[in-house]
């Protein structure tokens, strides 16, 4: 069981930046690609950015590349979401998950409402 708690999320203007970070429970956070998805309301939860297990490969969803950053430190167990030029269409609640293999696990979420 890994448990996984996101931290960071509020509220920005556009235009602003935010930086969410996911702490993992397990020293053996290393061995598991991260990911960050985000759900808004009325809308299924989707994929925003991914990382693999040593941080050499990263993933991101069209509509935030080159705005958003991942990364993650395995000595510190994190993973760190830095999102930048935030627009009004990033507002949603922010999920940290992490995978290997057939097993997953989901973070509660953290709310990036982004709005003047």
């Amino acid at each position: 069981q890994v448990q996984l708690v996101e931290s960071g999320g509020g509220l920005v203007q556009p235009g602003g930046s935010l930086r969410l970070s996911c702490a993992a429970s397990r020293s053996i956070f290393s061995i598991y690609a991260m990911g960050w998805y985000r759900q808004a309301p009325g809308k299924e939860r989707g994929l925003v950015a991914t990382i693999s297990s040593a941080g050499g490969s990263t993933n991101y969803a069209d509509s935030v590349k080159g705005r958003f950053t991942i990364s993650r430190d395995n000595a510190k167990n994190t993973v760190t979401l830095q999102m930048n030029s935030l627009k009004p269409e990033d507002t949603a609640v922010y999920y940290c998950k992490a995978v290997r293999g057939k097993y997953n696990y989901w973070g509660q979420g953290t709310q990036v409402t982004v709005s003047s």
